[in-house]
């Protein structure tokens, strides 16, 4: 039988499988997997080396070696190169005289709390004097900026990427412009890519482009940032000469536009910041009368220590804060309870010994609490001295919640709003829900009634007067951390605290809370024009006028307050 010389091998022979084929593959996948462990250990043991030989290099004294050092820093993918540069760049990166290893240390007032720059390992609190601080001049201090920013900018955190595109904006150039319009490109989250094209907006402005330099200021009038509104005036600004110094008139009329609809945007962050701290300013006064309003709409008592009351307070959280140095947070959270113990005691004190002989003789119990607050002045300067004494505010009450440039709220007053809307609550529940309100309504209702029915109301009047002292006392604590603490502190709020009780109606929870806040507004509101003296006259006035219509306030009360 003949073949066919013209058909194709593998159809007319079959191919035999090499039996060995599968075992080759085998060793061979097996030795690639074995072998990838060592290639990244050697690469991760070349990173570690060039990591320790730059920490060399920065302790050394040339500059010219810690830049290079940088820059081998800004090679290598350790992460604990990024935390070595930012203690650079924020002056924490320190020496120790002793064996010259480099330590990333934090002041602690006593010291350094220092951490090895190498490991991370906390090697505990040393003295300065033992340290040598690792300094950088304005062009290191430049490239660190930029080197942060860089490696930053590859963060997954979309938090750590817009430090990173402020970190470069801050010291700017062609090749970090390269660096955000590679990143903008691939970024993902809408508020780095917000950042960055804000960045190259600003830096448009430069350009001789004039499609650019409008495009960018029509893109930068969304943005009331201080570094916008600098750029814009520079761009409607004239010379001594009265001539504009941006000669293209389209660019001035558009920079113009997008000013005033960024101005309209600062007026409302104004009026926003305006609204905070009269709201901040009435938490103060509504907690200095809350208790005053309770005293005086109960028992009818002027109560011309109820300042001191407060101060009470305020010194019971500075011991508390001698006490416990370094637990500032839990001292305070202590203070709250304590200071209305103490304020309550010394409350309960002053109605069984002077002003239970003194009820329906308002005149009388006005001088006689009068004296007790010059006695209790002077029992503290005492005790204290007459200095005032400062009240360190935890880390957590420090600093401002900077919501943008034009836009920042302190934490202080922020937690003190709440506190005082905490204790408001709170006392409403205590009235509403407990025997002791049901008892104190009753008093305040109708006295002779309530005594008639079985009430004790000598023993609800001292309970009453205690209460609203104790409150007096956890006012002090909020007072502490706004202001110093003083014999004379409860003085400035005192007169504002009888205001706002007469304004919100004798005894009334509601309108004292509505009084307190609409004065802390209405004198934040007239400071900006009038002054803070000018403006506590104003109001002063307003409620002279507003009692001639309404002798009851806001709210009248009911029963025996209403009465009399």
């Amino acid at each position: 039988m003949k073949t066919d010389l013209n058909k194709p091998k593998h159809i007319t022979q079959t191919r035999t499988m090499d039996p060995f084929f599968f075992k080759r593959c085998f060793l061979s996948i097996t030795l690639v997997i074995l072998c990838l462990p060592s290639f990244t250990l050697g690469e991760e043991t070349k990173q570690i080396d060039i990591f320790n030989e730059a920490l060399t290099k920065l302790s050394a004294a040339s500059m010219q070696e810690r830049s290079a050092a940088v820059e081998q820093l800004a090679a290598i993918q350790e992460p604990k190169a990024i935390v070595v540069l930012k203690a650079l760049l924020d002056g924490n990166l320190l020496k120790l005289k002793t064996d010259g290893k480099l330590v990333i240390g934090i002041d602690s007032g006593a010291g350094y709390k220092i951490n090895d720059a190498k490991t991370g390992q906390d090697l505990g609190l040393v003295d300065r004097d033992s340290t040598q601080k690792i300094t950088v001049n304005n062009s290191l201090r430049t490239s660190l900026r930029k080197t942060i920013g860089s490696l930053e900018l590859k963060a997954s955190d979309a938090k750590v990427r817009i430090s990173a595109v402020h970190a470069i904006a801050k010291a700017i150039d062609e090749e970090g412009l390269v660096l955000l319009r590679d990143r903008l490109a691939i970024e993902k989250e809408a508020a780095v890519k917000d950042a960055i094209k804000l960045v190259l907006a600003l830096e448009d402005l430069n350009t001789t482009d004039k499609t650019s330099r409008l495009n960018a200021i029509a893109l930068l009038k969304n943005h009331a940032t201080q570094d916008v509104v600098n750029r814009l005036n520079a761009l409607v600004e004239k010379d001594s000469d009265g001539n504009y110094l941006e000669a293209d008139s389209d660019v001035r009329n558009q920079a113009k536009t997008a000013l005033v609809a960024i101005n309209s945007k600062i007026s409302f962050y104004g009026g926003i910041e305006t609204l905070f701290f009269g709201l901040s300013l009435g938490a103060v006064l509504v907690l200095a009368a809350i208790g005053l309003a309770i005293t005086f709409g109960v028992m009818g008592v002027i109560n011309m220590a109820h300042g001191e009351l407060m101060m009470l307070g305020a010194y019971t959280t500075y011991v508390l804060q001698q006490i416990m140095p370094q637990h500032l947070g839990t001292a305070l959270l202590l203070a709250i309870p304590t200071a209305f113990v103490v304020s309550a005691l010394v409350g309960i004190a002053i109605e069984r010994g002077i002003i239970r002989f003194l009820y329906g003789r308002p005149l009388e119990t006005l001088l006689a609490t009068f004296g007790v607050s010059l006695v209790l002045q002077q029992t503290v300067r005492s005790i204290f001295s007459p200095l005032n004494r400062s009240v360190s505010a935890p880390e957590w009450m420090s600093g401002t919640w900077q919501i943008n440039d034009f836009l920042s709220l302190t934490w202080n007053r922020f937690y003190i709003l709440i506190f005082c809307l905490l204790v408001f609550i709170l006392l409403l529940q205590i009235l509403k829900r407990t025997r002791l309100g049901l008892e104190v309504r009753a008093v305040a209702q109708n006295r002779n009634m309530a005594k008639a029915m079985g009430i004790p109301t000598a023993w609800v009047d001292a309970m009453t007067f205690g209460l609203g002292s104790g409150i007096a006392g956890v006012a002090g604590v909020a007072l502490s951390q706004i202001t110093n603490v003083g014999p004379n502190l409860g003085q400035a709020y005192i007169v504002d605290s009888f205001m706002v009780v007469v304004f919100g109606g004798v005894g009334n929870l509601w309108g004292t809370l509505l009084a307190g806040f609409s004065l802390g507004i209405a004198n934040k509101l007239l400071e900006p024009t009038a002054g803070a003296v000018l403006a506590k006259i104003l109001v002063l006035v307003f409620i002279i006028l507003f009692i001639q219509k309404r002798p009851r306030g806001l709210f009248p009360q009911k029963g025996r307050a209403a009465e009399g």
